[in-house]
């Protein structure tokens, strides 16, 4: 990437927030233009230091990190947000998610995951740690999970099928596959046909 991206950090722990400064300004395609202890003052330094894209933590004193989220989003709509977050429960990451989020990176993941996770949030795309990302994956029963036959279907998308294709393998109508594509979709929070073949491929079993 050519463009510098302008990062905004925002947890209540400045230590947390000084390692994550010295990690990404150690790489000439980041920039931390400001940092904040919670959603006001984070509020207040988006106003005053332009960013693209805000790192967000879940646990904070007041205001959580999906709220955040969610008032980041109405004030300040062009910047993405990515959350970093300890939590790896799914009903996080689907509210992080319909807050507004970009992506859900969690604390313990590897270093480059960051890196990774910034760069396909600002191509456009919507990034899950590994982990989070075989767990929505799994067939569950929760509304936020996929179905057994989502799963299927998934699996099928991850081997280039069409949905003529899939509907022919599964012994389903075109139209009954195309709405599990939609479904997918929607519980994975992925938005086009190009994200959700590359999520079924990194993560399809």
């Amino acid at each position: 990437m050519t463009k510098t991206i302008k990062i905004l950090l925002v947890d209540d722990h400045p230590l947390v927030r000084d390692g994550l400064r010295a990690r990404l300004e150690a790489m000439p395609q980041f920039e931390v233009v400001a940092e904040a202890g919670g959603a006001a003052e984070a509020l207040e330094q988006a106003a005053r230091h332009p960013a693209d894209l805000v790192l967000m933590d879940i646990n904070m004193r007041g205001t959580n990190g999906i709220e955040a989220t969610a008032q980041f989003k109405q004030a300040f709509p062009q910047i993405a947000v990515l959350i970093l977050s300890m939590h790896d429960k799914l009903e996080y990451v689907s509210q992080a998610i319909q807050a507004g989020a970009r992506g859900y990176v969690l604390k313990d993941a590897p270093g480059k995951d960051i890196v990774v996770a910034i760069e396909t949030v600002m191509s456009g795309g919507i990034y899950y740690s590994a982990a989070l990302a075989r767990q929505l994956a799994q067939p569950q029963n929760q509304d936020n999970q996929l179905t057994s036959r989502e799963h299927e279907v998934l699996r099928h998308i991850a081997h280039g099928e069409s949905n003529k294709q899939i509907a022919r393998a599964l012994d389903l109508s075109v139209r009954t596959v195309e709405t599990h594509r939609l479904n997918i979709k929607r519980k994975l929070g992925i938005e086009g046909q190009a994200e959700l073949i590359r999520f079924a491929v990194q993560n399809a079993q």
